[in-house]
């Protein structure tokens, strides 16, 4: 089953909750299909350019992360790889491959839910959206509607602890 794309999505004047609020819609999708569920939204102005979520167990690929995809999908929709004037939203603190993706994009904005103190590279584990010595730092954003992203995630791996017999 392929994500379902919100490209072309046009709604004016959404806050940054209703903005993550979609993220979370893919991010339950890919929950949904045993994906790990993050999603991500990016945003021009009042329109969608880019959406998925995780899609590394779907397409069995390890660089499948909702982050890249949209990012991708942003770049054909926009015609270029750089994304100026654009706002990712991501219901997880976006990793190191993901948070380098983002610097080569040159998106402007990043807006993310729960951190992840594991392997989260906008400040919780390293900075590097925050790196000084990168010609790109983005505007970063945390903690929108992180109870909501967090919980996703923590139902999700409950439920395969559950399935498989492990306990924590």
């Amino acid at each position: 089953m392929a994500s379902r794309s919100l490209i072309g999505m046009d709604v004016a004047s959404k806050t940054d909750a209703e903005w993550m609020a979609l993220a979370l819609d893919l991010a339950r999708e890919a929950a949904a299909r045993g994906d790990v569920p993050v999603g991500a939204v990016i945003v021009r102005g009042s329109d969608v350019v880019g959406s998925a979520g995780n899609r590394r167990e779907a397409d069995l690929d390890p660089t499948a992360h909702a982050e890249l995809l949209a990012i991708r999908e942003a770049a054909e929709s926009m015609g270029g790889w750089r994304l100026p004037d654009t706002t990712l939203y991501v219901t997880l603190e976006p990793c190191a491959m993901c948070a380098g993706a983002i610097v080569l994009a040159r998106i402007p904005r990043v807006v993310f839910g729960a951190s992840d103190p594991k392997a989260g590279a906008a400040g919780s584990l390293i900075d590097v959206l925050g790196e000084p010595g990168l010609n790109h730092r983005p505007e970063v954003e945390a903690g929108v509607l992180e109870a909501e992203c967090g919980a996703v995630l923590t139902e999700f791996f409950a439920a395969r602890r559950a399935g498989s017999g492990q306990t924590e």
